[in-house]
């Protein structure tokens, strides 16, 4: 019982420092390093089974460290840089602000203000394909569609809300939080994004979208919120229209060299985004008339994007792994096993669980990625105690982490679309609860139905 409590309390101490504005990765990295050397005095191993102690529990906890700081740069660090890198370069050549514009041509035909708010809310979340980025994605709608929205009677809580909440359910099979449920789940990306989490995905965008119409509605007449008219603002952009098919070429590439489509030919995803990055730098490059120069010059901002990955995202992660080690070395994991057994918990008890404790985690600290990563580092050891097939954990807590996201008054894209749209942040948070809610609750019916729940 000692072992769950001070899991608990530094579990909290991370939130509360979060909040107050101290870097997660830092915050993490602390708290991990704290938690395994706590591990010794609490009767525990510092390292997990299989790993060979240095013979002092101080330099154990420093060799964990390097060991996680190497796996990942040379694994998983890599794939999340590359698509980081990849989205930087789609974004400076111009490509994504095509995509935008091209999917916003058919709203402007509608009528109905709810109905526009529908139809707009799934084009963003079709957006969330091409741009993976919450923050980037809200602003980038809040630059497009946000005023095409007021422009035909939506109120602007109502339109700030849809800008802010499209990459609440995860749709993107490159996404770096797919890519890493995938891999602790034990099955193949391709197979996990299309066949496991798309289904829940696609009943959840449904359910949200058919939430907000009504609540929004229900909103605006109870609150009285005026309808405001302003001009549509066009895109001005210099790039050509068929960019729009570059930010979807690593998509493509998964689906098409996957070894099934094309027998025989298979790659990677290392090499599917080294490839896209080729073919935008060719299409790029012959575009502006065979410039050398410029081409290589803006290929720069894709390095850029890597570096800034690996800053922002790698060691993130490497926080986070070494923060769910540190729960696992103190035993707190094991005492929540213990009491969960006690209450009789099955499988779908400890879902529930681990759902609920993502959700908090992200509301708190207003990052989707921080809390998904934290824990979901602890779903394979559960799962592999208990019997259960980690998908049927995992999916509710990659939802979940976004969901809770898009409810936090913290969050980037909250604050940057509230920001952007001159309402408050609490505005826009009472406008995508009960969506949220809604949503949150469809993935776990769809688990619960979709999902395998035992292990194979």
């Amino acid at each position: 019982m000692l072992e769950l409590l001070v899991g608990l309390v530094v579990t909290i101490a991370v939130g509360y420092f979060i909040v107050k504005g101290y870097k997660p990765t830092g915050v993490l990295l602390t708290a991990g390093t704290l938690l395994l050397l706590l591990a010794k005095p609490l009767g525990h191993s510092v390292l997990p089974e299989g790993m060979e102690s240095t013979g002092s529990f101080f330099t154990d906890a420093l060799f964990f460290l390097k060991n996680t700081l190497q796996g990942y740069n040379g694994g998983l660090g890599l794939q999340i840089m590359l698509l980081c890198g990849f989205a930087s370069y789609m974004t400076h050549i111009g490509a994504n602000n095509i995509v935008v514009k091209q999917f916003s041509k058919p709203l402007s035909f509608i009528k109905s203000p709810y109905v526009l708010l529908v139809a707009a809310y799934i084009v963003a979340c079709l957006m969330s394909l091409a741009v993976s980025s919450a923050t980037g994605l809200g602003v980038l709608l809040m630059a497009t569609l946000f005023p095409m929205m007021t422009a035909m009677g939506i109120s602007r809580p109502a339109a700030v809300a849809v800008c802010a909440s499209p990459a609440a359910i995860i749709l993107s099979p490159t996404s770096g939080d797919v890519v890493i449920a995938a891999q602790k789940s034990g099955i193949p990306l391709h197979v996990f994004a299309v066949e496991t989490v798309l289904p829940v995905s696609i009943s959840a965008i449904i359910v949200m979208a058919i939430a907000a119409f009504f609540w929004n509605k229900y909103l605006d007449k109870k609150d009285n919120t005026p309808m405001e008219k302003v001009d549509i603002s066009h895109i001005d952009t210099s790039a050509p229209a068929y960019y729009s098919i570059l930010p979807f070429l690593p998509i493509v590439g998964v689906f098409l060299f996957n070894g099934e489509t094309i027998p025989g030919m298979t790659l990677d995803i290392y090499t599917i985004v080294v490839l896209s990055i080729f073919i935008g730098a060719v299409v790029h490059y012959v575009s502006n008339r065979f410039d050398g120069k410029k081409a290589v010059e803006d290929l720069e901002v894709c390095y850029q994007g890597m570096a800034d990955a690996f800053k922002g995202v790698v060691m993130l992660l490497v926080g986070a792994g070494l923060f769910a080690q540190g729960l696992m070395s103190v035993g707190a994991i094991d005492a929540l096993l213990g009491l969960a057994d006690n209450a009789g918990a099955g499988a779908v008890a400890l879902m529930l669980l681990l759902t609920a404790i993502t959700v908090a985690a992200s509301i708190a600290t207003g990052s989707g990625n921080a809390s998904f990563y934290a824990f979901v580092e602890l779903a394979p050891s559960l799962a592999a105690k208990m019997g259960i097939n980690p998908a049927f954990l995992i999916i509710p807590m990659l939802q979940a982490s976004n969901l809770g996201r898009t409810i936090s008054p913290v969050s980037g894209v909250i604050v940057a679309t509230s920001g952007m749209g001159q309402v408050s942040p609490f505005d826009v948070v009472k406008r995508t609860f009960v969506p949220v809610i809604c949503g949150l609750a469809t993935v776990i019916i769809g688990t619960v139905f979709l999902v395998p729940m035992m292990a194979a």
